[in-house]
């Protein structure tokens, strides 16, 4: 029987000596033709990345004895509020060279008191804010300054699953990154990250430092605004979202514009086509989104929409469910004229709507309860994530204050029954002695008790 033992470090030896030698052998060329390297679109994209870093003064909470000025006297403390600075880091994409516009994320700009952008050549820039959308994370800003690269910039609509995209941005501050990946899948939503969610969903590695940066294909082309990661460890996962290019620059233009987002009103109420729902209504297709209700004297009811009616498609666009009919609405600006595709008593029709500024009731919060006196409250704008009644205004010296109720605040809930707007909430709290609020703040919710 053959020493199976002492073969084996000739084995090795030679296996070695054969990995040697196909490592000394690897070709540089095929065909005369050079190994594929997406070095050259990098060396025409990445100048158009920028570095950004911000600088923001915040004012730190006072004990009250603190706003006491005999105390401050007696204890010779100076009369100035304390503050404290925080700086953050992030990435930034140049659109316009001409005009020096670069898209970036919202949270990589919000509250800077200083933003300063790097450029790949070294230079640094002071930068000026031009515009912001929160619900959407998309800020515009500016540079001054010559021989600026731009970006070329893709119809998003036309990707697809599986399409080779490259990350390009400032990770953890080590400076300019690149990664590689593939489009994952398109169209995410309801993932709570922003108000209007229509994200690419890439492989590619999206770090901290990188929202603002940009996603480009194969082309060097922008194809979206790299924005968040799925991190339940905390780090890359393999799961980054990216706002599309046509979704930036659409509210890009509106920012540059108006300096806001000047969202309008549809005037419905709809929820998902769930297979129940298809069954019930005796259709074939369980993808959709369906009229519940319909505002009156709205763009809606003048467009003839009505309760029952499923909506298929907005402006050519496929609606898979509420979200996406949410998100198309909540891209128009007023004024703008929507075709509606929807499936109406059995018949596929197209309804025109335009538009229209909402209108907000807005009152004194003692006219609704006396328990929420010095408080100013509004409804909810009609494309607002949360639904409800907003808190605009609040005296310090209001009971509603020092019971915890917050500027900002919405009230979703009142005495255990859900409320979407004044009317509802009057309606719901008249006569009580005591209210019990369900309070929406940020990504949170909490009861108060006002008795």
């Amino acid at each position: 029987m053959t020493n199976i033992r002492g073969l084996l470090p000739l084995l090795l030896g030679g296996l070695l000596f054969l990995s040697n030698a196909a490592y000394a052998a690897w070709p540089t060329s095929v065909d005369g033709q050079p190994l594929p390297s997406l070095a050259p679109m990098l060396k025409r994209a990445t100048p158009a990345v920028v570095n950004i870093s911000t600088r923001t003064q915040i004012q730190e909470a006072e004990h009250p004895l603190l706003r006491d000025p005999f105390f401050r006297y007696f204890f010779d403390i100076p009369n100035q509020p304390r503050r404290r600075e925080t700086s953050s880091l992030g990435s930034g994409v140049i659109v316009d060279a001409r005009r020096g516009y670069i898209l970036t994320n919202n949270h990589v700009i919000d509250k800077a008191d200083e933003i300063m952008v790097t450029l790949s050549d070294g230079r640094h820039l002071s930068a000026k804010l031009v515009g912001a959308d929160p619900e959407s994370d998309i800020a515009v800003i500016k540079v001054e300054a010559d021989n600026l690269t731009e970006l070329p910039v893709a119809d998003s609509s036309q990707l697809q699953v599986g399409d080779f995209v490259v990350a390009i941005g400032n990770p953890f501050g080590l400076g300019q990154t690149v990664t590689s990946g593939i489009i994952s899948a398109l169209g995410r939503s309801g993932l709570g990250i922003e108000g209007y969610e229509d994200f690419i969903q890439t492989d590619a590695s999206i770090n901290p430092g990188n929202s603002g940066g940009a996603l480009v294909n194969l082309r060097g082309e922008l194809i979206g605004i790299n924005t968040a990661i799925l991190a339940p460890s905390g780090g890359n996962v393999g799961i980054g979202f990216a706002i599309p290019s046509n979704m930036a620059t659409s509210i890009m233009t509106a920012l540059i514009e108006h300096g806001e987002i000047r969202r309008g009103l549809l005037g419905v109420t709809i929820q998902d086509l769930t297979p129940e729902l298809a069954q019930a209504f005796g259709l074939t297709r369980s993808h959709g989104a369906v009229i519940t209700g319909v505002q009156p004297d709205s763009p809606a009811a003048k467009a003839k929409l009505e309760p029952g009616d499923v909506v298929l498609a907005i402006n050519d666009r496929p609606v898979r469910n509420s979200m996406d009919v949410r998100n198309a609405i909540g891209m128009q600006q007023i004024g703008d004229k929507v075709e509606i595709e929807v499936l109406h008593k059995g018949e596929t029709v197209v309804r025109v709507a335009r538009i229209a500024e909402p209108k907000i009731s807005r009152e004194d919060g003692k006219k609704v309860h006396p328990k929420l006196s010095g408080t100013m409250l509004s409804d909810t704008e009609p494309n607002a994530r949360v639904q409800g009644v907003r808190v605009e205004k609040i005296h310090t010296a209001s009971y509603a204050y020092r019971a915890g109720l917050r500027p900002g605040d919405v009230i979703v809930m009142a005495n255990r029954e859900r409320v979407g707007n004044l009317r509802e909430l009057k309606a719901v709290v008249s006569g009580s002695a005591e209210l019990l609020l369900n309070v929406q703040r940020e990504n949170g919710s909490f009861f108060l008790l006002l008795r």
